[in-house]
């Protein structure tokens, strides 16, 4: 009987979801390390996955309480952008569909950048509809931070088409004419506002970048205009930028 190398078995088990198959028992009698090496990450793979299921599972229960009073159009909102001291307010608002299965989705702020990324794609494939607000600094000047990420939210749903029947939103109330929730860390509790926190999330962080090639001294394309040191040490010897919010300390001592 010929022998399978490692290289293939290790990309038989990367298709298979279950330790019970026959072809990995069969592998248990394999007394190479390697094989026994590539069992071991087929089990913390497939245990891992499991929690992931168990969590998106219970990320969803908002979600199905909307199903079940007949609500079929859901969106989750969410802003990011409340902190940082130059840049806009960013929010968004995602519809997924009924089906969807998005592992992995969670608070923006507790995922990788890589991850982020590869989520957004998978949200944007997926989902009904995406809607995205944006204030500029200006306008968080002008109205306060709370106001304009409130601005950004309600900016975000009236974009989405088709109109949603029910608003899940993270720890906000909006003036608007559609059946609410607010939800208490939300984008950690509800698959719809962390979809929506992450292409909110990863819509900010690259127009940030975009940002930082007009204006390199502050360390935008690290730090989203959040007070790190590079971006602290940029404003007393550069000074402040049009992107800065004007209101917010240690900003406004720069203003002359």
């Amino acid at each position: 009987m010929k022998i399978e190398s490692i290289a293939t078995i290790k990309e038989q088990l990367q298709s298979l979801s279950s330790l019970d198959d026959p072809y990995v028992v069969s592998l248990r009698q394999d007394s190479r390390l390697g094989v026994q090496k590539l069992l071991t990450q087929l089990e913390k793979r497939l245990e891992k996955e499991a929690q992931l299921k168990t969590k998106y599972t219970e990320m969803q229960l908002f979600e199905h309480a909307c199903y079940d009073q007949g609500h079929m159009l859901i969106a989750g909102i969410d802003e990011v952008g409340r902190g940082p001291l130059a840049g806009p307010v960013v929010a968004a608002a995602v519809i997924l569909p009924q089906n969807c299965e998005i592992l992995g989705l969670n608070d923006s702020k507790q995922l990788s950048e890589k991850k982020r990324e590869l989520l957004a794609k998978e949200i944007k494939e997926q989902a009904i509809a995406i809607g995205i607000g944006i204030l500029s600094p200006e306008e968080i000047d002008t109205l306060n931070i709370y106001q304009a990420s409130k601005q950004a939210m309600m900016q975000a749903v009236v974009q989405l088409t088709p109109q949603p029947e029910h608003l899940l939103i993270d720890a906000m109330t909006l003036e608007l004419p559609f059946p609410q929730e607010k939800i208490i860390k939300g984008d950690a509790r509800s698959i719809s506002i962390a979809a929506a926190s992450i292409i909110a999330k990863v819509y900010r962080d690259n127009l940030m970048k975009d940002y930082h090639k007009l204006y390199p001294h502050y360390g935008f394309d690290k730090n989203a205009g959040y007070g790190t040191k590079i971006h602290l040490d940029g404003l007393a010897t550069h000074g402040i930028t049009p992107i800065h919010r004007k209101t917010f300390a240690p900003v406004k001592q720069y203003l002359s």
